[in-house]
C-alpha cells in the first residue's frame, strides 16, 4: 500500500484535487451544493475529459470515466490491483470502488479520506459492513477536540479513520480502533493518502483493544443510533440497549486516560417520561473523578429520529420501511421515550472528590471551534465551584474579554428594563443581571478584591453592604461558570 498510496497522493495533489481546488473548479453554486451532498450541479460543471473534472467524476460523483485521458496522470493498473477503481470489460471507462475526497485538517496540511459511496434513494441499502464517508459529525467532533500536544491518542470507533487525521495534528501517536475490519482496512488507505504515518490500527470493539493502557486524548463518534433490533450498521448502531454504547464509553473512560486526559465524543441520550436528561446522563458522569462539561444542541421527536435514520440507510419506499418505523415507534413507546437528545460530552479526569461535570443545553450557534476555548469553560466551572462565599469575596475577579453590556428601555426612562451582558465570542451566551452586576462588571480588572468593590457599590447606590456580600456571591458565582467573569487570583 504504501508505494502505490504516495503515487496516487502525489497525482491527486498535481491535478489540485483539493477541498480549494475543488471550490474553485465547481464554483460556489455547485460546490455549496457537492457541500449538501447534491451531485447534479457537480455533474453538469465537469462534462469534458480535463483532469481536475474527471476525478471529482471518478473519486466523489462516483461516476464511470474514460480511462484514456487519466492514463499519464494515475497508476491506473495499480489502483486496479489495490482494488480502488474496476474497469469495464474493455478498459476504456473506470469507475471508482469507493469513495475518496479531499478533508480540510486544521493545520491546512492536505488530507483524503476513503470511504464508501454513500447510499441513495432507489439504491440498495449499504451492507452491514459499510464504511461512513466523513460529514457534518465528523466536522463537529474535529471542532470540538481540545488542542494539543499531547503524546497518546486514541480514536475509539474510527470508521474511514477522519477523526485519527485531527488526533494525528495534536499527537505523537495514534491509536484508531474498530469492531469493522473493513473500516480498519479504508482507515489505512486514509492514512496513507494523508501522509500520516504516526497512526495504526486494531480491531475491537470499544475499550478491548486497549484494554491495559492509557491516553492523553480520547476522541470517539460512537455508534450511538437507538435502535430496538440488533445492530443492522456497525457505523452507526451497536449491539448494547438504548443509550448504554455512550453510558459505558463515558464510564470506562477514566481508566485509560492519563492525569489531565481529555475524553470527547458525541453522544445520544433518551428523554424517558418523568424522567429529567441531565440526571440520566450526570448518573454517567457521576464517580467517575473527572471535571467536564455536556451540552444538549438538539432534541427529536420519536418520529423525527426514526425517519432521519431510515432515510439515512435509504429505506424510504422499501417493503421493509412500514414494518421498521412501526416497530421502531413501538421500542419508543414501550420505553416511555418522548425524545432523543444529541450533543457533546467532554470529560477531563482531574482524580479530585470534589471533580464536577456541568450539564447544560445549548440550542444557538456558539464559537467555532469550540476545543481553543473548552478548557476554559470547565475551568470556570471547576473555579466557581470550589470557591465558597468568603473565598469569592477574597479574589480578585476581572470581566472577561468580549463581554460587553446591553440596556433595553423606553428612551428617556431614568432607568432600563434590563441589563444584559453579552459575550461576543465564544459561547455567545448572554445574561441578565442587576445593577450590583453590572457595576462590577464595569469595574472588576482583577486589580481588588470583590468585597471591597462591593462595599464601594453599596456606598454609592445606598444599599447595606453587609446585605450586598451576602446576596451577590451566589449570582457572580453563575456568571463566572458561564464565562462572563474570571478569577484573576
Amino acid at each position: 500500500m504504501p508505494a502505490v498510496a504516495e503515487r496516487l497522493r502525489n497525482a491527486l495533489l498535481d491535478i489540485d484535487y483539493t477541498s480549494t481546488g475543488i471550490r474553485d473548479r465547481l464554483g460556489s453554486t455547485a460546490a455549496r451544493a457537492l457541500a449538501r451532498d447534491e451531485l447534479v450541479p457537480a455533474l453538469r460543471a465537469t462534462g469534458g475529459e480535463e483532469p481536475l473534472g474527471l476525478l471529482l467524476r471518478l473519486w466523489w460523483l462516483g461516476e464511470s470515466v474514460p480511462a484514456g485521458p487519466l492514463r499519464t496522470a494515475l497508476p491506473l493498473d495499480e489502483l486496479t490491483d489495490a482494488g480502488l477503481i474496476r474497469p469495464d470489460s474493455s478498459g476504456d471507462t473506470i469507475r471508482a470502488t469507493l469513495q475518496l475526497i479531499p478533508w480540510d485538517t486544521t493545520d491546512g496540511r492536505p488530507a483524503f479520506v476513503v470511504a464508501d459511496h454513500s447510499a441513495r434513494p432507489g439504491q440498495a441499502p449499504p451492507g452491514p459492513d459499510h464504511v461512513v464517508r466523513a460529514g457534518a459529525a465528523s466536522a463537529s467532533l474535529r471542532d470540538l477536540l481540545v488542542p494539543g500536544p499531547v503524546d497518546r491518542a486514541l480514536d475509539l470507533g474510527t470508521g474511514c479513520g477522519v477523526q485519527a487525521l485531527h488526533l494525528a495534528e495534536r499527537a505523537g501517536q495514534v491509536c484508531a480502533t474498530d469492531v469493522n475490519k473493513r473500516a480498519l482496512r479504508l482507515a489505512e488507505w486514509t492514512f496513507a493518502l494523508s501522509g500520516v504515518d504516526r497512526a495504526h490500527t486494531r480491531a475491537g470493539s470499544l475499550y478491548e483493544p486497549v484494554a491495559a493502557e492509557q491516553f492523553d486524548l480520547i476522541a470517539a463518534n460512537p455508534p450511538f443510533v437507538i435502535t430496538p433490533e440488533r445492530a443492522h450498521y456497525s457505523y452507526r448502531e451497536s449491539d448494547l440497549p438504548g443509550d448504554e454504547v455512550c453510558a459505558q464509553i463515558v464510564r470506562s473512560a477514566p481508566a485509560h486516560l492519563t492525569d489531565g486526559g481529555w475524553c470527547q465524543l458525541l453522544a445520544n441520550w433518551l428523554h424517558v417520561d418523568g424522567e429529567d436528561w441531565r440526571d440520566r446522563v450526570g448518573d454517567w458522569v457521576s464517580g467517575t473523578a473527572c471535571s467536564g462539561w455536556v451540552v444538549q444542541r438538539d432534541v427529536q421527536d420519536p418520529a423525527e429520529y426514526v425517519e432521519l435514520w431510515l432515510r439515512d440507510s435509504c429505506e424510504v419506499g422499501t417493503p421493509e420501511y412500514t414494518r421498521r418505523y412501526d416497530a421502531w415507534l413501538d421500542y419508543f413507546e414501550r420505553r416511555g421515550v418522548k425524545g432523543i437528545g444529541y450533543g457533546w460530552i467532554s470529560l477531563r479526569k482531574d482524580s479530585a472528590a470534589d471533580a464536577t461535570v456541568r450539564i447544560e443545553e445549548l440550542r444557538h450557534d456558539v464559537e467555532q471551534p469550540v476545543g481553543h476555548y473548552l478548557p476554559d469553560v470547565v475551568d470556570g466551572a471547576m473555579t466557581a465551584h470550589r470557591l465558597t462565599d468568603a473565598a469569592l469575596l477574597s479574589a480578585h475577579v476581572a470581566l472577561a474579554p468580549g463581554v460587553v453590556e446591553e440596556r433595553v428601555g423606553v428612551p428617556g426612562a431614568a432607568d432600563p428594563e434590563q441589563i444584559l451582558l453579552r459575550q461576543r465570542g465564544g459561547l455567545r451566551r448572554a445574561a441578565q443581571v442587576g445593577t450590583v452586576e453590572a457595576a462590577l462588571a464595569g469595574v472588576c480588572d482583577g486589580t481588588m478584591p470583590v468585597g471591597p468593590l462591593l462595599d464601594a457599590i453599596a456606598e454609592l447606590t445606598g444599599q447595606e453592604a453587609s446585605a450586598l456580600r451576602e446576596s451577590t456571591p451566589e449570582t457572580l458565582r453563575g456568571l463566572i461558570t458561564e464565562g462572563f467573569f474570571r478569577v484573576a487570583r
